[in-house]
């Protein structure tokens, strides 16, 4: 009987396993060996393998698989696409034409211009990160920011660790660990990705002390649970939710008023990290220097929202306040490292210059109705004699753009729209070829009323060629 029966493999089988090559014998193919010229040779001994193991496994669990193919050119490709895949960037900018500007998983805000000299003079040299260059001694990496954020939030102190939640979490542990927390059940809040206040602050080692209801509280529901366990009043902005209707609140001044009279400090999570008036523009949101003014203790925020900065957790506030969440372990643990540092001071320094353009986010949320409708007419004015004879409606309506990123959550901007249809694709499908075209820029967009929806409140002009080549390329 032949050896394949004995182990319930075909003759077929058996031949093809027998015709796949080494490891060793592929690595000898010219393809693979200039390959290895430019790639660690472990990491294509480890692709050959597995692509080989793959292959073999097929053969096995697979008996009509004759069809595979296996000869050494053909494994080149495969072993060589998957190498270049392994070697290949994941991350890669995409044209955001959804009219969110704080786009949670695009990134949220788009970095100033000024960020990128600021990485190119920092990041390939040595710096002073921590090293006091006029004492000639070790220094704090907190003097890069906190002067810029001090001036422009008009606080004592003010330190950087690597998000809001982080911000959040090692204020809690150092000012309530062991102790209660009153808060709001109207502010016990989710975001992101399963942030959750309450849990939050279990981590932190603070309990958590749940005063009103979700919809209702009243001054005296924090003044009648303040106990010789309180540590700390929290106030937490809703963020990405807003409750209408029968609602109430105490009112910020109220609450500071309330921390002086029990000698409790008043924390509050602003989330969004708004540092000017945007009112003007649309949206209302409370400023951090706004929060200073009024006497709040120690304020957290983010610094990737409508900051416009790089992601980053903000500590600002009292001195002595701040020093305590600083002097807590879990603050080098949450620090920030000297990029994040680069960028934030050269977002700040735009703020300082009231350069105000030269910040995306703050572009985008500033520019009018009128702006966008030139160049969304201008952008349909290119393409139209390029779309498919026939088969392409578009039209110019009225639309709004939408702030995102757990900031403004009811509050939208009035913005022209550039909604298209076609005989060849639905809106869905449409917009998987958007996202997933090959040669171009992936574009992401909305859907509505099966019809794509372009914003061009979020695409940067620059990118409104690639945009018309991928869109172009979609509809065909």
């Amino acid at each position: 009987m032949a050896s394949g029966a004995k182990n319930g493999l075909s003759a077929a089988q058996t031949e093809l396993l027998r015709k796949i090559p080494s490891v060793d014998e592929l690595l000898g193919h010219a393809h693979l060996a200039a390959l290895a010229k430019r790639v660690d040779r472990s990491l294509l001994v480890e692709v050959a393998r597995t692509v080989l193991g793959e292959l073999r496994a097929r053969l096995v669990d697979e008996p009509n698989a004759t069809f595979i193919v296996s000869t050494p050119e053909a494994l080149e490709e495969l072993i060589a696409a998957e190498v270049e895949h392994i070697l290949s960037h994941s991350l890669q900018p995409v044209i955001n034409a959804t009219g969110v500007i704080l786009h949670t998983n695009l990134g949220r805000a788009p970095l100033p211009a000024s960020v990128v000299e600021e990485f190119r003079r920092t990041a390939m040299q040595y710096t002073n990160l921590e090293y006091n260059l006029e004492a000639g001694e070790r220094g704090k990496r907190d003097v890069h920011t906190s002067s810029l954020l001090e001036r422009l939030t008009r606080a004592e102190a003010a330190i950087v660790v690597n998000n809001c939640a982080a911000a959040v979490l090692v204020t809690l542990a150092a000012l309530a660990r062991g102790g209660e927390v009153i808060v709001s059940r109207g502010e016990l809040i989710e975001i992101g990705d399963g942030f959750r206040i309450p849990e939050i602050m279990e981590q932190s080692g603070a309990i958590l002390r749940e005063v009103g209801t979700t919809n209702r509280t009243r001054l005296a529901d924090y003044e009648d649970v303040i106990n010789e366990k309180t540590r700390l009043l929290l106030r937490v902005h809703p963020s990405n939710f807003k409750i209408n209707g029968f609602t109430d609140k105490p009112s910020l001044q109220q609450l500071v008023e309330l921390s002086q009279r029990a000698n409790l400090p008043l924390a509050e999570d602003l989330g969004s990290g708004c540092l000017t008036d945007l009112s003007a523009h649309g949206i209302e949101e409370p400023t951090v220097r706004q929060s200073i003014a009024t006497g709040v203790g120690i304020v957290m925020f983010s610094g990737d929202k409508l900051l416009g900065g790089p992601q980053a957790g903000i500590v600002a506030g009292k001195r002595d306040l701040v020093a305590r969440v600083r002097r807590h372990p879990l603050f080098r643990a949450l620090r920030v490292d000297k990029l994040t540092i680069a960028a934030l001071g050269a977002t700040l320094s735009a703020y300082h210059r009231a350069s105000w353009d030269e910040i995306p986010v703050l572009r985008m949320l500033r520019a009018g109705v009128e702006e966008i409708a030139q160049r969304a007419t201008a952008f349909v004015g290119r393409i139209e004699d390029e779309l498919p004879a026939g088969e392409v409606e578009i039209e110019i309506t009225d639309g709004v753009s939408l702030a995102g990123g757990g900031s403004s959550p009811s509050q939208a901007l009035p913005t022209k729209l550039i909604c298209i249809s076609t005989a060849r694709y639905s809106a869905a499908k449409l917009e998987q070829r958007l996202r997933a075209n090959a040669t171009g820029m992936a574009v992401v967009a909305r859907v509505e009323d099966d019809r794509i929806l372009l914003d061009l409140r979020t695409v940067f002009p620059e990118q409104e060629l690639p945009l018309a080549a991928t869109l172009l390329a979609a509809l065909r």
